[in-house]
């Protein structure tokens, strides 16, 4: 799963860096992890097999998310940051604020369990012929467990609610036909019948992680639909004829939208030529509101020259 929020490190034990990538445990997921190995204690002879399923676990999770960041990447946007949690992990990124840039982010990391489809039955079969079962049942029960769990990662993933990369690319494909705010709008508000069936399942099954999940849902998809109806009256507004966001390419509003960091005056920094009117301080940088991103100003004109 990814998100555009800044990312928090709070409760977070830092792991390691890979391609200036930095990865973060929460500290719940190892409380979650003495559970589950507890309550799968009878399926091997060995607890180390318990401990072997749980960190493939995290192995297949840790390669889902890095598919979302370096794809993000790929596009030109910026990821540094993966937090691994208890119900899955999230890859912190920022991709360019386009449809097609934002669906190769959301796709990328379920695309990275798909090739691991084959390579994991690849090595059950592999198993099989070797007479694994026989010889090391506990090594042959992890390996198909494993191989089970990455499909059921994968399926689960592909869910078209939202937030999970499901949803998400139900979202970035409804981009291309209804626009920014409204395909936001069609996916949270579908998201929120996805919290129905996990509520429903989660009372059916006395799951009490069905009911954490849902939960969950509810509140991002709550967010999604708060964020469309901003993203709307963002793009209802006036846009001012000759700018270009660098980076997203939309033209910026008219109004007082900037704030001075000195003096809090709010003013319209592309009339004033990004300094405030009131201190006089002079800012090297304007934020996009569409995107998020700051470009000097003289980059804002250069952006709409070249268009």
């Amino acid at each position: 799963m990814i998100s555009r929020a800044v990312p928090s490190s709070q409760g977070a034990v830092r792991l390691f860096r890979v391609a200036g990538i930095q990865v973060f445990l929460h500290w719940s997921w190892f409380v979650v992890a003495v559970l589950e190995v507890q309550l799968r204690t009878r399926q091997y002879r060995s607890i180390a097999w318990n401990v072997a399923e749980y960190l493939a676990l995290f192995a297949i999770v840790t390669l889902h998310e890095f598919g979302h960041a370096l794809a993000c990447r790929q596009v030109g946007g910026r990821a540094d940051t993966i937090v691994l949690w208890p119900l899955g992990g999230v890859a912190y990124v920022d991709p360019p604020q386009r449809p097609g840039a934002t669906l190769w982010s959301l796709a990328a990391g379920p695309l990275v369990n798909v090739v691991l489809v084959p390579v994991l039955a690849a090595a059950l079969i592999a198993a099989r012929s070797a007479g694994l079962a026989q010889t090391a049942p506990d090594a042959a029960m992890c390996l198909r467990a494993v191989f089970y769990i990455n499909v059921v990662l994968l399926l689960f993933n592909l869910l078209p609610v939202y937030p999970l990369d499901g949803g998400q690319i139900l979202r970035s494909l409804l981009w291309f036909v209804l626009g920014r705010a409204r395909s936001l709008t069609v996916a949270s508000s579908l998201g929120f019948l996805g919290v129905l069936a996990l509520l429903a399942l989660a009372v059916a099954a006395g799951s009490v992680w069905f009911g954490i999940l849902a939960v969950f849902v509810g509140m991002s998809c709550w967010r999604g639909f708060q964020q469309a109806r901003a993203l709307a009256r963002l793009e209802s507004l006036p846009r001012r004829a000759g700018l270009s966001c660098p980076s997203c390419g939309a033209a910026p509003p008219v109004g007082t939208f900037w704030a001075c960091g000195r003096c809090r005056t709010r003013f319209d920094t592309f009339e004033t030529g990004a300094i405030c009117p009131a201190c006089g301080a002079t800012f090297g940088a304007t934020r996009c509101l569409d995107c998020g991103r700051s470009s000097p100003l003289a980059e804002w004109l250069k952006a709409r020259a070249i268009a």
